[in-house]
């Protein structure tokens, strides 16, 4: 697999368009392998699904991470730290983590203390950063080229991560001050063949589903989202699953229902999205048709998608269209119904995130360096956008704490 494949996954679109804080240990080597310590397409009605409620609203200012591209033009220095306002949905920038190399993912480990980063480059890296004082705890190499996309599990002990550029997935254990320790197991996707237009498998996202019984790897190359056990004492993998899209879909990332028996599948290559359902016994996801983006024939990717808190609607980052799409869920999560689509009010909206308590919707975009904040209608699910987007570097994710 070239080199090629990674740099399009990095800048698909982006060629044709167009304070510090002292840390313990830099990723600008590549990751050392030492730790220290169309409008509305059918009546708006009031979707059936309820789900959780969402968490309360804190009060006051919140903090806001952002990654970045640190070594392309015109990019960020490292992770930058902002602060956003619960009510108004303002931005104010921060301080920037600067050493950690490429950190184009963000996540958050689940007792809110210690923030992960992929090191998205050709020898890639994880690595942690405690947030009280913002020291760089370590990084770990992942096994493989371009990690993407990270997680934590649900039981705090493990960090996942998918390296696009060879198709692999690793897992990483956890001490209990959050440092990453040294690579527990790495498996490569090596089957099926690659769909059409790939050469390889490219991981592009492993995550943990709701009841935690089960790993699942989206993976764009080919056309397939993997299942995997986990075993919590040694992080060996044990692949029971596999999915297909059709061919040449292209997924790219897999995001569940609270409820936990269905998930919402976009696929980049071909312009869908694609409703799951989930059997939590044996892992297995079964993908149903494809479905609008609301994008129209022109050129879209879609990036990700995000349910709100309590399961009534879904949202879609549109690259290319530079939109989101709003979904109605229905069904108890077995139905997305396509409301309607708003400009993002950016450039290449490759990552979205919802505020904790849901009223809040955050977009990274890329090629225009900005973060598009939207206020989230309760009962209507409408997007209104917060205010002018804040300035970031090559915005590639945005990760409200």
């Amino acid at each position: 697999m070239g080199r090629g494949d990674w740099s399009r996954r990095r800048f698909v679109g982006a060629l044709a368009g167009t304070a510090t804080v002292t840390v313990l240990s830099s990723c600008d080597d590549a990751g050392p392998e030492t730790a220290r310590t169309p409008r509305a397409v059918a009546p708006e009605a009031g979707p059936s699904t309820a789900g959780p409620s969402p968490s309360p609203t804190p009060s006051g200012p919140r903090p806001l991470a952002l990654g970045t591209y640190t070594s392309v033009e015109d990019g960020g220095t490292g992770i930058a730290f902002a602060t956003y306002d619960t009510e108004t949905g303002e931005v104010t920038g921060g301080s920037t983590l600067t050493g950690v190399g490429d950190p184009s993912y963000l996540a958050l480990h689940p007792d809110g203390r210690t923030l992960y980063a992929v090191n998205e480059r050709e020898k890639g890296a994880v690595t942690a950063v405690r947030l009280s004082d913002r020291a760089v705890l370590g990084s770990r190499s992942t096994g493989g080229g371009a990690p993407c996309h990270l997680s934590v599990h649900p039981g705090g002990r493990w960090l996942l991560s998918a390296n696009y550029e060879d198709g692999s997935v690793a897992v990483h254990p956890l001490d209990a001050s959050g440092a990453i320790g040294e690579r527990a197991d790495l498996v490569t996707h090596s089957s099926p063949e690659p769909g059409p237009g790939q050469e390889g498998p490219h991981a592009h996202q492993f995550v943990t589903s709701p009841d935690g019984g089960h790993l699942l790897a989206v993976d764009l190359g080919t056309d397939t989202v993997y299942t995997y056990r986990l075993d919590e004492r040694s992080g060996q993998l044990t692949q029971v699953a596999q999915a297909r899209t059709r061919p040449g879909a292209g997924p790219r990332h897999l995001t569940f229902h609270p409820g936990g028996r269905y998930a919402y599948l976009a696929n980049e290559a071909d312009n869908t999205v694609a409703v799951c359902a989930y059997d939590v016994g044996t892992g297995r996801l079964t993908i149903g048709g494809a479905q609008s983006t609301g994008t129209g024939s022109g050129t879209s990717y879609p990036a990700q998608l995000v349910v709100t808190p309590d399961g009534r609607y879904a949202y879609l980052a549109n690259r290319g269209h530079n939109s989101l799409t709003r979904y109605a869920v229905e069904a108890d999560g077995a139905r997305l119904r396509l409301l309607d689509t708003v400009p993002v009010a950016g450039d290449f909206p490759r990552q979205i995130a919802l505020s904790p308590d849901g009223t809040l919707l955050f977009a990274a975009n890329q090629r225009s360096g900005t973060v598009s904040v939207f206020r989230v209608d309760p009962d209507s699910g409408r997007l209104r956008l917060a205010g002018r987007p804040f300035a970031s570097p090559v915005a590639v994710c945005a990760l409200p704490l």
